[in-house]
């Protein structure tokens, strides 16, 4: 079972780069190891939320599930992320459920550890902040994408995004499987699959699997126009 040196994880994540070693020493009791399976939730919707999260290795799923049973991915959250941040400051229930997506290992720290690093060093608090405003400014962009752009626009702005788009020929490799995307760009299955293959017969892009290599990055842009 993989182990993880508390004080060198924490001091390597860019929230807590700039703690001087007694401050990030101050955290580590504070500190917990999170294990889970795929699959296995990590919190409920309705939950109390003590702390925040740091993902070491796995992926997790942040998602609301509806009365009949339908689920909306909100976030994926990958190695090096965090989550749950903003409402362990409210003091509220998680408005979100919470799910490990593969197997994975977590570090949970608890709140009063955060608010006295929070009362030790203001610097801390406004980086906090900068990481709260860039999740903020990326979920209305989200919103954004859901209610202007169309089907065909969300897809062609997933693969640019992701895809390292200095290379020849650019590969997106899915994170998860297809179905968690088309949720998260607010989807259905049937539509994302529809769209890859337009692209696809387009000769724009060529699916393998969860591969997906663009083959003309101007021809993507403009088809979205």
């Amino acid at each position: 079972m993989q182990t993880v040196d508390i004080p060198s994880f924490l001091r390597h994540q860019p929230l807590f780069q700039q703690l001087s070693p007694a401050q990030i020493d101050a955290l580590v009791p504070f500190t917990h190891e999170v294990r889970g399976n795929k699959g296995q939730v990590i919190f409920q919707k309705g939950d109390p939320c003590d702390g925040m999260f740091l993902v070491v290795y796995g992926r997790v799923k942040l998602a609301i599930s509806s009365s009949q049973g339908s689920e909306k991915v909100m976030e994926i959250i990958h190695p090096g992320q965090s989550f749950a941040e903003a409402v362990m400051f409210l003091g509220k229930p998680c408005p979100v459920m919470a799910q490990f997506l593969e197997d994975g290992f977590l570090l949970k720290v608890e709140a009063q550890g955060i608010n006295q690093a929070i009362e030790k060093d203001p610097a801390f608090a406004r980086r906090l902040l900068a990481g709260l405003s860039m999740r903020l400014h990326g979920l209305v962009r989200d919103v954004e994408r859901y209610t202007i752009e169309s089907s065909l626009q969300r897809v062609v702005g997933y693969l640019l995004q992701n895809a390292e788009l200095d290379a020849a020929m650019p590969l997106v490799t899915l994170p998860v499987n297809k179905n968690l995307i088309a949720s998260r760009l607010n989807l259905t299955p049937e539509t994302f699959s529809r769209m890859l293959h337009q692209l696809s017969e387009a000769a724009l892009i060529d699916v393998n699997g969860r591969d997906i290599r663009l083959l003309d990055v101007e021809g993507l842009r403009h088809s979205a126009d």
